[in-house]
């Protein structure tokens, strides 16, 4: 994970993280094709809620590629979200995270209450390439975000 940064009640607080803060007319982060300012973006500074459990997944990673753990912290289930200290905790250093594949989708859609998004991503850091494949679920929430990551399955 990026580096996070101390929590903060600005929906628009942003983290150091390892990748710059891409303009609004860059290709976003999460590699959905859209620019950012179409995509991640209004997720991120709180202008907008996820439509679907894949949207929050891409803005998710997008987060984790900024280092926003506001974002994280947000837009994570209440009764499994880590606090600010222990999300710092699981930092992994030096990592960048560079590219998601979405490789499955069930539910999650804008009329589901739950829904289950199967990904790969990619980092670099020091000690090399990492791949993190996992089964993640999702919820249906009536504040903002919309959607909150529940929890996920390691995948091999």
């Amino acid at each position: 994970m990026p580096s996070p940064t101390p929590e903060s009640d600005d929906p628009r607080d942003h983290g150091a993280g390892n990748a710059p803060a891409p303009a609004p007319d860059d290709s976003c982060l999460c590699g959905s094709g859209e620019v950012f300012a179409a995509c991640c973006g209004p997720i991120l500074a709180g202008d907008r809620d996820a439509p679907t459990a894949e949207a929050l997944m891409r803005s998710r990673f997008s987060a984790f590629a900024l280092g926003d753990t506001a974002h994280l912290r947000r837009s994570w289930d209440a009764a499994q979200r880590p606090s600010a200290a222990e999300l710092e905790a699981s930092d992994d250093g030096d990592l960048r995270w560079q590219k998601l594949r979405i490789l499955d989708v069930d539910a999650g859609g804008p009329g589901d209450a739950e829904g289950v998004v199967e990904f790969v991503a990619i980092a670099r850091g020091s000690e090399g390439k990492v791949r993190l494949h996992e089964r993640s679920r999702f919820r249906r929430v009536e504040e903002a975000p919309g959607w909150v990551y529940v929890d996920g399955e390691i995948r091999g």
